[in-house]
């Protein structure tokens, strides 16, 4: 990877991977790429170029492509699950419309290509522990299936064409910089920032409910390591399970009390995020990504808790 663009960069994930990616390749250029009204600021915007690249503009992409001399495109344009529900329409033509743009410029450009997939891609058919890299994807959320079509449709242009593909399943992603943006694991994140601020938290997944995470320094450096693998030892590429820990919001909230005491939660179940939380799964095999490439997550819950619970204390109360 020389030159890069992250689309979707002012989003959970693109945020932080844009930053470290201009760290690790700054002898290239790295391109944040945004829709309007979600335009880059300080760091994000001053430490490198920014263009407005909208999956469903195929034109606008081709030019940023050429302009750049792009060589990887990483895909982060996504509506999240409990979003895609309200809006199945607009999560169809962002994820599959907006990828199809993408694969079909990557074809003719030769760029290579990252688009996560997620937990989201499995559904209530799918064995919920240790669930295997290849097994039934049966989802029934609209989120869920633009994953799974990300995945075949992904594997068909490197099938077919030779593009040189490549993906992760992510669990739910746990980061004190910047706020997620409407899905099913959200409550993981936001049970930090009320801790943190002395408030009780009200939890909108149920007890016994258990779902892969991950810390997203972890998920930084899966996204950056699958791409800079050896592609002779990649089986599968689209889309390797990666897992780091599994718990449900009681294992979490007992965490949250051993660095804050006093912490305190209730529970009002959103069904509609019940709901898809109940079809995916509990925890997931990563062993084909720790032996195709060398997948190792750094990051427990212990460990993840303290350093989200230290960042937010200077987040929240230096403003």
């Amino acid at each position: 990877m020389n030159n890069i663009i992250v689309i979707g960069s002012t989003g959970q994930i693109g945020s932080e991977l844009t930053m470290i990616l201009r760290k690790i390749y700054s002898g290239g250029t790295v391109v944040a790429g945004y829709i309007p009204g979600a335009e880059p600021r300080g760091a994000l915007l001053e430490s490198g170029p920014a263009e407005v690249a909208d999956v469903r503009d195929a034109r606008q992409l081709a030019a940023i492509v050429d302009k750049y001399h792009i060589d990887t495109i990483y895909n982060l344009a996504a509506l999240l699950s409990a979003v895609a529900e309200r809006k199945p329409l607009m999560a169809w033509d962002i994820q599959m419309n907006g990828l199809l743009n993408i694969l079909e410029i990557a074809r003719e450009k030769g760029c290579a290509v990252f688009t996560p997939s997620s937990i989201g891609s499995f559904g209530p058919e799918t064995p919920h522990m240790n669930t295997p890299q290849d097994t039934i994807q049966r989802p029934t959320s609209m989120y869920g299936v633009t994953k799974v079509a990300t995945e075949l449709l992904s594997n068909y242009y490197h099938s077919k064409y030779g593009l040189d593909t490549r993906s992760v399943r992510f669990p739910g992603l746990i980061s004190y910089t910047t706020l997620p943006g409407g899905g099913t694991t959200d409550y993981a994140v936001d049970i930090y920032y009320a801790a943190v601020r002395g408030e009780e938290f009200v939890c909108p997944i149920a007890a016994g409910t258990y779902m892969d995470m991950m810390y997203m320094p972890d998920a930084l450096r899966a996204a950056i390591e699958i791409m800079e693998a050896d592609p002779a030892r990649l089986k599968h590429r689209n889309a390797f399970n990666i897992a780091s820990m599994s718990f449900d919001p009681e294992i979490l909230a007992c965490a949250v009390r051993k660095e804050i005491p006093g912490f305190r939660m209730r529970y009002e179940v959103d069904p509609v995020r019940q709901a898809i939380a109940d079809s995916w799964p509990d925890k997931m095999d990563d062993s084909c990504a720790r032996q195709e490439w060398g997948w190792a997550p750094q990051y427990d819950l212990a460990a993840m808790t303290s350093d989200m619970i230290l960042n937010l204390k200077k987040k929240l109360f230096s403003l």
